[in-house]
């Protein structure tokens, strides 16, 4: 049987093509499409020496995915592209890498995909393409308008809009041995938390909350969702997803007060109560002052840019009823993921507890009470 193009059927092994393999979310994706028993073959930037750390079933062909040239020469015969090559990154001065990276890599991806006559690419975006607003009320679903004036304000997720943009643009496009059109499925994970995030690119905010760097409360909401799940979001995208779409994929809606409180009673760890006030403009410049008279003032460290603040005064929140009714997707407990986080925080040795206990003694007397609270 297929779907869109894809068997689903579990006679015969499927070979998949990954960019990003390396990452928080691409080294999840292995992992569920080794447990499935595919075949996975990832590109893999040799001057980033991160090649060794995939899973030694893995085949490893050399490219970059700003080099249309060496994707085209790396994709051989698979049954379709999962691309999730990306950079998370906050600092402004990172805008022209983050276009060139997310940009120009998807069109380059997926134009060699057309090239090479692969039908199928799952490409991995984000929420923030869409999923954010100033309205506490507003719940994003995917058939919102994309709220540009908002994106521009931060390179990452503008970079991140125009890749998606440019993806689903090809889509339908005729693939160049005729054998068909290529097939384009988007998908929009919230904040990616959970285990194995190596490099820190989506747990940073927790980290810091465990380190006690966070002197106060910003008055924004977010949306988050396991990155285990989604990784498996990606895999059903790829074999139920219908072309042409984006599905937003989270766990929970909260506001960072009551994140801050659910991550108090899983770690243990006194959480900031100053509420920041919100401001009408010059957001994170005014937060960013403000931050450092506090933290001079009780001389509590802060590692706090201005971008996370700005971004800390909105609301990440979405609806994932699309990806759950038409790819069967179904998120784990939150709580779970949150524990896990400071799991493996504390377990890599990114963070340290205070003298006296580990996080990890006090976690699962912790998460029952959360759950029964929850």
């Amino acid at each position: 049987m297929l779907a869109n193009g894809v068997e689903t059927t579990n006679r015969r092994v499927s070979r998949w093509f990954v960019t990003g393999a390396t990452g928080f979310l691409g080294r999840h994706l292995v992992r569920a499409l080794l447990d499935k028993g595919h075949e996975v073959v990832a590109l893999v930037h040799e001057r980033t020496g991160r090649a060794g750390e995939l899973p030694p079933e893995v085949t490893r062909v050399e490219g970059d995915v700003r080099d249309r040239a060496s994707i085209e020469k790396a994709l051989g015969p698979c049954d379709g592209v999962f691309h999730c090559a990306g950079k998370v990154s906050r600092r402004p001065e990172d805008a022209e890498a983050l276009y060139k990276l997310h940009v120009e890599g998807t069109k380059n991806v997926l134009d060699a995909c057309i090239a090479r006559g692969v039908r199928r690419v799952v490409v991995a975006s984000t929420s923030g393409t869409i999923a954010v607003s100033d309205d506490p009320d507003h719940i994003a679903t995917e058939d919102d308008v994309a709220p540009i004036g908002l994106i521009n304000r931060w390179p990452y997720y503008r970079s991140k809009f125009f890749a998606e943009k440019a993806a689903l643009e090809r889509h339908g496009a005729p693939l160049a041995d005729g054998s068909g059109t290529l097939e384009v499925v988007c998908v929009n994970p919230a904040l990616l938390l959970g285990p194995g995030d190596v490099n820190g690119s989506s747990t940073e905010d927790v980290r810091l909350f465990l380190e006690r760097k966070i002197p106060v409360i910003p008055p924004g909401g977010l949306s988050y969702v396991d990155a285990r799940d989604a990784a498996q979001a990606m895999v059903l995208a790829m074999e139920r997803g219908i072309g042409g779409r984006r599905y937003l994929i989270g766990a929970c809606n909260l506001t960072i007060k009551e994140f801050f409180a659910r991550l108090e009673r899983v770690s243990g760890v006194r959480g900031p109560v100053v509420p920041m006030p919100r401001q009408a403009r010059d957001i994170a410049r005014t937060g960013a002052e403000m931050l450092e008279r506090l933290t001079t003032r009780f001389g509590i460290p802060a590692a706090i840019d201005p971008v996370s603040i700005d971004m800390a005064h909105f609301y990440w929140y979405l609806d994932a009823t699309l990806a759950e009714n038409e790819l069967g997707w179904s998120p784990r407990d939150p709580v779970e993921t949150l524990v896990d986080t400071v799991r493996d925080l504390e377990e890599r040795g990114v963070v340290w507890p205070a003298a006296g206990g580990s996080f990890l003694a006090s976690l699962r007397r912790r998460v029952i009470s959360v759950q029964d609270e929850a």
